[in-house]
């Protein structure tokens, strides 16, 4: 299977630079798996293609301020520094920008600036102004080479009071490179979902930025259930498909969780007849990652409801979904528009097909939807269970 499998025209004024002021009110593509039918809608009508005993899944990471600024102690070079993953304690993998300047052994004293670079912008010359010193020291030690593959560093940061906070002070939104504005103060709330509540992403699950708490409830009131996972979004989500041949992609690694009381929901779900619905790509990954083969109690229980709960737990998953894979858990999937060559278009094509999924965005492209992580949404329904 070839990685031009998966490209499409995309128009660049169709890549959403903004929130919209609403969140429910983006528009929505309902995508039937059954009878392969297309429907324009809203995102405020998803109520209606959810049923009593449904199941929502929600991925509750919250993205953290991943983008810092700073000047390297000795010589004064500004240096940008965005956060990737904790390792342990403060220890983190970062990469930095222009990051041949720093070595073992190196500090860069971290301060906020008067404005924000692009992602995947280059620093503009002359670097950036400073704001003010803060009153506390806060310092990023460099450690060494975490990753020799992407360059990326380890390293150990310094500070006083709880590091949050003091990321809170100085730490910019990481949107993504194809959003090419700098990172304004909304965006540290719209860039994150309405129920985020675990700290550790540095990508928001886009899927869930449609919701409102209202529209949350009224779901429920109707007798859907939600669930949550978390899944801690790296950057491994924006790097591009490097080979040609799908199965020769290596996926990067996140770290997953699903707790006891939450498994227990998605699983009388299954147990019950209802329908898992997904929200988001990293929700996805997450519930096959957990899934298990139930066993079976009788002859007669083989077939007649699927033969997979999820597990509760930690791991830290790798898995690579694209055509071929066989759902375990998933049924219907709330998702956005996802990049060309991406892992994550070969994700949805997996649950649909590639064919009428390209037909899909090509319509998509035709009605002038808005696409990535400030985009339009699309649900991939499927039925209950057999």
């Amino acid at each position: 299977m070839q990685i031009k499998d998966f490209d499409y025209y995309l128009p660049e004024e169709l890549i959403a630079q903004t929130p919209l002021d609403k969140r429910d009110s983006c528009r929505l593509m309902v995508l039937d798996r059954d009878k392969k039918t297309v429907e324009h809608r809203h995102f405020y009508d998803i109520l209606d293609y959810i049923n009593p005993g449904d199941c929502i899944v929600l991925n509750d990471s919250r993205v953290i301020p991943a983008r810092i600024y700073g000047i390297k102690e000795g010589t004064g070079a500004h240096i940008e520094l965005l956060l990737i993953k904790r390792i342990e304690g403060d220890k983190w993998e970062c990469m930095l920008r222009p990051g041949k300047r720093l070595h073992e052994g190196d500090r860069v004293i971290l301060a906020g600036i008067t404005d924000t670079i692009p992602s995947g912008q280059d620093m503009p010359e002359g670097g950036f102004t400073i704001v003010n010193d803060i009153e506390q020291p806060f310092i990023a030690n460099i450690l060494g080479i975490y990753d020799e593959d992407n360059g990326t560093r380890l390293i150990e940061f310094e500070y006083e009071g709880i590091f949050m906070e003091r990321l809170e002070e100085i730490g910019s939104m990481p949107l993504p490179p194809y959003i090419t504005r700098p990172a304004e103060d909304s965006d540290k709330e719209m860039y994150q979902t309405v129920y985020s509540r675990i700290d550790g992403s540095v990508a928001a699950p886009t899927a869930g930025l449609h919701f409102t708490k209202e529209l949350l409830q009224k779901a429920a009131d109707k007798g859907a259930r939600i669930a949550y996972v978390t899944l801690h979004v790296g950057i491994g989500t924006f790097r591009p498909v490097k080979v040609d041949v799908v199965e020769e992609h290596k996926m990067h690694f996140e770290e997953c969780m699903i707790k006891p009381e939450d498994a227990d929901i998605i699983n009388q779900t299954i147990e019950e007849g209802g329908r898992i619905i997904s929200v988001g790509t990293t929700t996805t990954r997450t519930l096959e990652s957990m899934a298990e083969m139930r066993k079976q109690t009788s002859e007669k229980e083989c077939g007649q409801r699927k033969n997979y709960r999820v597990s509760a737990g930690e791991t830290s998953t790798g898995i690579f979904i694209y055509p071929g894979y066989e759902f375990k858990i998933v049924d219907s999937l709330i998702t956005n528009f996802h990049l060309p060559k991406s892992t994550l278009i070969m994700l949805v094509s997996a649950l649909y097909d590639r064919e009428h999924i390209l037909e899909a965005y090509e319509e998509a492209v035709s009605e002038k939807y808005r696409f990535f992580s400030y985009g339009d949404a699309m649900l991939i329904k499927g039925g209950a269970y057999d």
